[in-house]
């Protein structure tokens, strides 16, 4: 049998599709007040915008009788027919927003238009109108969306807890900031000011209001136009790397929008600068005409399609390669100049051990103590730690790791000051310093973090990281695991936090850019709940600490970082699973060599 649904039950249906969640909700009214022109608008949520969505703007208001057919589903204002579809410049055009809200929670509408002398509230529950009544209010319109989910328990036990949806809010918040510079807004948590912009124009200043001040010092400026798109837009200088793609941040004719293109012309223009699995912070804005996309491929139009794909992809390669190469990496245009400088120069190392020019490369005591930190640590006798969910294999067990034969080893020398060669049997082993360092390192922390036998370093003066507002919610819910690592963090106002004090274990490295590895690291991952989780993330970042190659390191250092990493249950890759150790066979070298077929 066939039933034919009410409108009550399509409704909830609808619902279901187009608001998932409170971000879908803020996402959608904040989008019906910017295509209302207006020039200020504030966004309040409460309980993770479950309890409390307010959003007030001061656009154009809706006439009376306009008012309760807001509420019908597919009645909208951007639209007539199909054809408007190929000319859409407003962000919202279904005409299912309202109505999907109203489905599910107690609304209230109150809209004023400026030539009128009263304005008008409106209540709807559970999609049923309440009550309908003139009232003195300002111009433009307030809506609050109170109980999301009231009527429909299935849908809202899948929530999660308030300040992971407060997260999201806060995330769609940011983007929004950043797509409209024109519009000033004020986005309140729970009553206390989150994020405001000026409305005047100035990208940079929005940039700084969401990301701080570390950030906005560190763009390049993109711009590219070649008649049917143009470009505009910030890309970060590759210190500003993430370890997720969460700040690849893409506009298209105002609108936030995800897409796989756009991401991989951007992170081919900076394969040359960043390190595997290190994605680059970007935002970008796109003019293109609306003949040439599709945004209405996803039900929260965040998803788009372009007509020409190959096309966008190379010029959104270019215009970034552009930007991050016109600052100091040009080079000489000669043809001379071009072939001398056609390869890359190395990375140099940020601190040179050896003992006669330490001194200059190391302006801070605390510094200079951490780079001989890594000598003492590597050069001190502890007891290795031993792994327990690693079976070794049989044949480096009877072979180069097994301890009779560790005595036999021939080492040979440092290779590149960066990989030390040894000569066993008919094999050449190259070991790659920092590789096993960072083995050491990570075996060291975790069972440090295990024994809850973390030390940490006091640091005088404090070191002052900037975050923007993610990143601060980020910290926040992971203060305890911080403080169980060995951070001290202090909040020092606005968005800088003061680190007083570090694991002992991280003397090396900038604890500025550890930190927000760490973080950006963690707001990726976000739903994970198991302690373990959250450690072996930490400790993997701590790996940053281990000695780096390019680094020079005496014979006597070298056989006791070799001794401690052969004596690990696993000492085959580091704990981003690069190897360690590789080997060449007599026969291999002769091979090379010719000496035989």
């Amino acid at each position: 049998m066939i039933n034919i649904l009410d409108e009550k039950t399509i409704n909830r249906i609808a619902a279901g599709e187009v608001v998932e969640r409170p971000v879908s909700v803020v996402k959608e009214l904040v989008e019906n007040a910017i295509d209302s022109g207006a020039k200020n608008i504030s966004v309040e949520i409460k309980g993770g915008g479950i309890d409390l969505i307010r959003v007030t703007d001061n656009g154009c208001g809706i006439e009376k009788n306009s008012i309760p057919l807001a509420f019908l589903r597919h009645a909208t204002s951007k639209i007539k027919d199909a054809d408007d579809l190929c000319t859409i410049h407003t962000l919202g055009f279904r005409g299912e927003a309202l109505s999907s809200i109203a489905a599910v929670s107690r609304v209230e509408m109150m809209s004023k238009r400026p030539k009128d002398v009263l304005g008008y509230c409106y209540r709807i529950e559970g999609g049923r109108e309440a009550s309908f009544d003139e009232a003195g209010i300002p111009d433009g319109t307030t809506i609050i969306v109170r109980n999301l989910f009231f009527n429909t328990p299935a849908r809202k036990k899948f929530l999660k807890s308030a300040m992971t949806e407060g997260n999201q809010i806060t995330s769609i918040m940011e983007k929004i900031v950043l797509s409209h510079p024109d519009i000033a807004f004020k986005y309140t948590v729970n009553g206390a000011l989150k994020l405001s912009s000026d409305g005047l124009g100035d990208i940079r200043s929005d940039v700084y209001a969401v990301f701080g001040r570390d950030i906005t010092r560190s763009l390049c400026d993109i711009s590219l136009d070649n008649g049917k798109v143009s470009i505009t837009g910030y890309a970060g200088k590759p210190v500003t790397a993430r370890g997720n793609r969460d700040c690849e941040i893409f506009f298209v004719n105002g609108r936030y929008v995800k897409s796989s293109v756009l991401s991989s012309a951007a992170e081919e223009a900076y394969k040359p600068f960043l390190m595997l699995h290190r994605f680059p912070f970007l935002i970008m804005y796109f003019r293109i005409a609306s003949e040439l996309l599709d945004v209405n491929v996803h039900p929260a139009k965040t998803e788009i399609r372009f007509s020409d794909e190959k096309e966008i992809y190379d010029l959104v390669k270019d215009a970034v390669y552009q930007a991050i190469t016109r600052q100091e990496l040009i080079v000489d245009a000669a043809p001379e100049a071009i072939e001398k400088n056609a390869e890359p120069e190395e990375d140099k190392p940020t601190v040179s051990a050896k003992p006669e020019n330490i001194e200059k490369y190391i302006p801070e005591p605390f510094e200079k103590k951490a780079v001989e930190g890594y000598k003492e640590d590597i050069i001190q006798s502890f007891e290795p730690v031993k792994e327990t969910s690693y079976e070794q294999e049989t044949l480096w067990g009877e072979g180069f790791l097994a301890e009779e034969n560790v005595k036999k080893h021939r080492i040979i020398g440092q290779l590149f000051e960066t990989y030390w060669l040894i000569e066993f049997e008919e094999k050449l082993y190259i070991i790659d310093q920092h590789a096993a360092h960072e083995k050491i390192k990570y075996e060291k922390i975790m069972a440090m973090v295990r024994n809850n036998t973390v030390t940490s370093q006091m640091v005088r003066p404090p070191y002052i990281i900037s975050l923007s507002l993610s990143q601060e919610e980020c910290v926040q819910s992971h203060m305890d695991d911080f403080k169980r690592m060995g951070f001290m963090l202090e909040h020092f106002g606005g968005y800088d936090y003061a680190v007083t004090a570090v694991p002992s274990e991280l003397f090396g490295i900038s604890v500025q850019d550890y930190l927000i590895s760490v973080i950006d690291d963690l707001a990726a991952n976000r739903n994970i709940k198991e302690p373990d989780a959250v450690n072996d993330r930490i400790a993997t970042m701590s790996c940053k600490a281990a000695v780096k190659g390019n680094t020079y390191m005496t014979f006597e250092e070298a056989d006791s970082l070799i001794g401690q990493l052969l004596a690990l249950d696993n000492p085959y890759n580091c704990p981003h699973g690069r190897p360690t150790i590789v080997s060449f066979t007599k026969a291999d070298i002769e091979k090379m060599f010719k000496r035989i077929v």
